[in-house]
């Protein structure tokens, strides 16, 4: 396994966790809302926040931007699926959880020459 692979199913575990807090125990979403989100969340995360973003802008800023993301991500699935509910401060707790982990998360990948970010 590589390491960029390895890398994206950490970040997967990590959105997962953080969705089945924030979407799943604080807003009382179903566990298959929970894993769409963090599925989407990981990869919109990775390809904008990643790999475009991170490299411009750099960590913290980069981790905001990813926690911004992740928030409109629950928005938009939110608004396209009725039986998703997203209430503001299971937006909220999402995004600053998101933004952490991400922040971390950034601190490997850019340690780390063998993981693309």
């Amino acid at each position: 396994m590589s390491e960029t692979t390895r890398a994206l199913l950490f970040k997967f575990l990590m959105t997962l966790i953080i969705t089945g807090i924030a979407l799943g125990i604080i807003a009382g979403n179903a566990f298959k809302w929970v894993i769409l989100v963090a599925i989407l969340g990981t990869v919109i995360d990775y390809l904008a926040g990643d790999l475009l973003i991170l490299p411009r802008v750099g960590s913290l800023i980069g981790a905001i931007i990813n926690g911004g993301l992740a928030a409109l991500i629950a928005i938009a699935v939110a608004m396209a699926a009725p039986a998703f509910t997203a209430t503001t401060f299971s937006v909220l707790v999402f995004a600053v959880l998101i933004a952490v982990g991400e922040y971390f998360f950034h601190q490997y990948l850019l340690k780390a020459d063998k993981v693309e970010p």
